[in-house]
């Protein structure tokens, strides 16, 4: 069975291009989400076994998401990505709960390692 995927991100660009590594390697993209809002809700709503988590987004941030995922589900798996490879958000999403952080602009085998390592 594919295990399923929910992607989260403010540029829809970004979202399609994440989708379309999942979908080529055989994950089941159950949701999209384009603010941290929409994040904790899709998340709620499609209960998925991963969650990639832009950082930096309107409305709410990823770290927030992130802290709230965590808080409905312990057991969420979460991978941020950002463009912004700083440390302190870095830092700050590990301690959240996030599993690895992945830096955009990403190649699609660093997104399946990741991933892949995650799941376990």
């Amino acid at each position: 069975m594919a295990y399923s995927v929910l992607v989260v991100d403010d540029a829809a660009f970004m979202r399609m291009m994440i989708k379309d590594i999942l979908e080529k390697n055989g994950f089941n993209v159950v949701g999209e989400a384009k603010d941290g809002n929409e994040a904790v809700e899709k998340f709620q709503e499609t209960a998925p076994d991963l969650v990639t988590l832009d950082i930096t987004m309107p409305d709410k941030d990823g770290i927030e998401a992130l802290k709230e995922i965590k808080a409905a589900d312990p057991n969420a798996k979460v991978i941020m990505c950002s463009a912004m490879g700083q440390q302190s958000m870095v830092i700050d999403a590990i301690q959240a709960g996030a599993k690895d952080f992945i830096v955009k602009p990403f190649q699609a085998d660093r997104v399946l390692e990741a991933i892949n390592k995650t799941l376990g």
